[in-house]
């Protein structure tokens, strides 16, 4: 938002510098981007003098050009000009842009006035017209000062056109400061800084209206008629008849044009003046094409066509609140004005709108049709509905001053349900207990005051507060010290040169972010790139899934786009938009990770008769995506395709780094129904824990639907279940062992439908003391075997860490192995 100094000054007696308010304005909130001078022309005619023209003799080599001599200084001397204008004569008194001058031309571009040669006489200037430096448009002849300016001779321009310098401020808003949306709204502020902290005792003032007066009150104004009342706090008009619609004044012209708004004609003008001089929209009507004589404020008829003033075409949602005449809508309400809704060259009777609109329903509106207005931006955000009547008289009283115009009939203020100031109720010692530092009773209420908020101190230290009704984002105890606390100065409260901590006691979220950095720093040291995607997502990845359905996915009220309108479930699309991105640029592999949260709408369902699942619930998880290879080709090995296989050993890296005794969990079948998002998976299962994740094969539909041709292989762990089985574990120190570890191979003969994870939990039940780790080394299906039967071949490692192993001992841990997986699994020896 663009605040002009000197339009500011106009609210509030400043003393300060333009670099000074910056500065001041950031430190209560209002953060000033940037402070840029303007120039009511643009360069301030710098470099340009007053003249007279000595002598004026014809170019021996031209037909139009003229060799000149000028004075510029007053005294005399001449300077030699070539001049091509067919005015030009001597004894003018003109206007000169000297050697070094910086001219800038109606389409902006700018060009330096040289000490050039022209047909070859020398000239040392330029004689200007009116549009060579902005005072005009005209190009028929230079510029000829009356006989008056002769006077002036060796003057600046700048002095004589009466060139003006301001400084705009471009202040960026939060949004809870709207109350800030204008320049009496930051002259509050100002007011209040400066008195609040004692630099100068200064309020801030706008103009009066209280003299204003209907000027026929007898005659018939505009009817109006709100049969939506859920979605108006106020409407107030007024009828305004003898307007003479034309050219704003000077000054109008001026101070729009210094906050880069143009002039469009003196009513439309007003309007947009009220609008950022005292942050409340308006709207003015030409009333002659209202039918009926009638405004009504009612809701659009749903699927409606309706054409904004920008020639678009919208469709109407029966949601979308309306400002009609007594047959067609005219405005979309607070939002933006229909094609034909404004006033022109032949509007000679306007009616003037001065409303408050429910802040809820104008962003939905807005948002519905993709539209952002100076109006919009406000009335979301809440514009103070005790301030539309005072807004409304200031407009009526410029318009009937500027345009001849008459107020006719009274004024309209409907406003069924008037809003009080906002009550707070407090103990003054609050201030000191929740910033923590001690202020006197006397600096409070002093800041209170300046804020505009009356104080009541009462027995006890209780406070009785009532805010003004703009500030709708100070409405409780916390929300008034923070603003006394924006006013007094962050800068002003002394921090102690102790600095008290605990360092020994550590939260389990502390733990949980511990643990998740540790995982962070491992996957990326081992080559893994860690990604970060919006938890906002699209419902068309979730429609067609049968594991994920669409009716579990937390939907947005308000969604800036369908392609952002529902909550992520899983991690996986997010991680497929980064894997696709980048394969289309040419990295085809790609190994990522990612932490982050998923949300879940649990409907109606219930954990038990007796505990039913709250509506929605949210978990942290863990994302890995791995697609082309691992390794490239070299001149010493073979490329390396990724494949299932790593990216499991990377998820039992993980677990094993989080302290979780890998021989507790399980990897087994899952079940990977018809239009899932997995094409095979495996359940990762922990004994103490459940299921903490799943990983597997992405399903080829999924990754057609994101324009993928390769596979792509995913896990995902349930972090908040890995965090709370790792805070359980102790990290233990475990010596070398002191004997030597035992080798034994099998190769057994199996039915196809036995797994690996079959025979580790059969072998690890078998023997639970000496096991230290089984593994595949070979599997072999052929024709070669009976039908229905494939064979594993496997290494058994044996080892007790305080005394070597006796082959008697070990041939019987075997035979005890063996046998369990001949009666479990049916294994046979080869």
């Amino acid at each position: 938002m663009n605040i002009s100094y000197k339009w500011l000054k106009e609210y509030v007696d400043l003393e300060l510098t333009p670099d000074e308010l910056s500065a001041l304005l950031t430190s209560i909130g209002l953060e000033v981007g940037t402070v840029e001078r303007v120039e009511s022309i643009r360069g301030g005619l710098a470099g340009i003098v007053i003249g007279k023209v000595l002598t004026c003799e014809a170019h021996p080599d031209s037909d139009h050009l003229h060799i000149t001599t000028v004075d510029l200084e007053g005294n005399g001397n001449p300077t030699q000009i070539v001049c091509g204008a067919p005015n030009v004569a001597a004894g003018q008194t003109v206007v000169v842009a000297t050697v070094g001058t910086t001219l800038y031309t109606p389409e902006g571009e700018s060009f330096k006035i040289k000490k050039s040669k022209i047909r070859g006489v020398e000239s040392l200037g330029m004689i200007c017209a009116e549009d060579e430096i902005g005072v005009g448009h005209s190009h028929d002849g230079i510029i000829v000062l009356p006989a008056a300016a002769e006077a002036l001779v060796g003057t600046p321009a700048s002095e004589y056109f009466g060139v003006e310098d301001d400084y705009v401020l471009e202040v960026d808003l939060t949004p809870n400061r709207i109350d800030a949306a204008s320049h009496y709204g930051v002259a509050r502020d100002v007011a209040a800084a400066l008195t609040g902290r004692g630099i100068n005792a200064v309020k801030a003032h706008r103009p009066a209206v209280d003299d204003f007066t209907v000027d026929r009150p007898e005659a018939k104004g505009i009817e109006v008629s709100v049969e939506s009342a859920d979605g108006v706090t106020r409407y107030c008009g007024i009828t305004i008849e003898g307007v003479q619609v034309g050219p704003s004044p000077e000054w109008l012209v001026k101070h729009l044009a210094t906050i880069g708004m143009h002039s469009i004609n003196n009513v439309v003008d007003i309007t947009n003046y009220i609008l950022h001089a005292i942050g409340q929209p308006l709207h003015a009507f030409d009333a002659d094409t209202l039918t009926g004589d009638k405004v009504v404020v009612r809701r659009a008829a749903h699927g409606s066509k309706f054409v904004t003033l920008d020639g678009a075409e919208h469709t109407l949602d029966g949601a979308d609140l309306m400002i009609c005449d007594a047959e067609t809508p005219r405005c979309i309400a607070g939002v933006f004005g229909g094609l034909n809704s404004g006033t022109t060259e032949t509007t000679t009777r306007v009616f003037l709108e001065s409303a408050c609109f429910n802040a809820t329903s104008v962003r939905r509106t807005a948002r519905r049709h993709g539209i952002s207005t100076d109006s919009s931006f406000r009335f979301e955000r809440g514009v103070d509905p005790n301030g539309c009547l005072y807004a409304l008289k200031l407009a009526a009283k410029l318009i009937c001053e500027l345009t001849s115009g008459k107020t006719a009939g009274a004024i309209t203020d409907y406003y069924p349900a008037p809003v009080d100031p906002y009550h707070v109720d407090m103990n003054i010692a609050d201030f000191g207990r929740l910033i923590g530092a001690k202020f006197a009773d006397e600096t409070i209420l002093k800041i209170l005051n300046a804020l505009e908020i009356k104080a009541e101190l009462k027995a006890g230290g209780e406070l009785s507060l009532d805010v003004p009704t703009y500030r709708v984002d100070v409405q409780r105890p916390c929300d008034v010290i923070e603003d006394f606390l924006r006013i007094y100065g962050y800068n002003e409260i002394p921090m102690s040169s102790k600095l008290h901590s605990c360092l020994s006691f550590k939260t389990p979220v502390d733990a949980a972010n511990d643990l998740r950095r540790t995982i962070a720093e491992q996957l990326t040291g081992a080559g893994w790139n860690e990604i970060l995607n919006n938890s906002l997502t699209a419902e068309s990845y979730y429609a067609p899934l049968s594991d994920y359905p669409l009716d579990n996915c937390v939907r947005l009220l308000n969604p800036l786009s369908q392609d952002l309108c529902v909550m992520r479930q899983t991690l996986l699309f997010g991680g497929l938009e980064s894997v696709a991105h980048n394969i289309n640029r040419r990295c085809p592999d790609t190994a990522f990770y990612e932490f982050g949260n998923v949300y879940f709408r649990n409907g109606t369902k219930t954990s038990t008769a007796e505990a039913p699942l709250a509506p929605y619930s949210e978990s942290a998880h863990l994302g890995m995506w791995m697609s082309g290879s691992t390794r490239q080709a070299n001149w010493l090995r073979q490329r390396e395709d990724a494949c299932f296989y790593d990216l499991k050993a990377a998820v039992i890296n993980v677990l094993a780094r989080c302290g979780l005794d890998c021989s507790q969990v399980s990897f087994t079948d899952a079940d990977t129904p018809a239009g899932g998002i997995f094409a095979q998976a495996l359940t990762i299962k922990h004994v103490n824990g459940g299921t903490i994740g799943t990983i597997g094969m992405v399903a080829g539909d999924v990754l057609r639907r994101c324009d993928i041709k390769v596979p792509v292989c995913f896990a995902e762990l349930n972090w908040d279940s890995v965090a709370h089985l790792a805070a359980r574990r102790n990290a233990l120190y475990t010596p070398l062992p002191k004997t030597q570890p035992v080798k034994r191979d099998l190769s057994l003969l199996l039915d196809t439908k036995v797994t690996m994870a079959d025979i580790e939990e059969t072998v690890r039940r078998a023997e639970r003391r000496i096991l230290t780790g089984i593994d595949l080394f070979d599997v072999y299906e052929g024709d070669k075997l009976p039908a229905g039967k494939k064979s594993y071949a496997i290494s058994i490692n044996l080892q007790d860490p305080e005394k070597t192993l006796q082959d008697k001992y070990i041939d019987r841990v075997m035979n005890n192995i063996i046998n369990a997986l001949r009666t479990d699994l049916g294994a046979e020896l080869r």
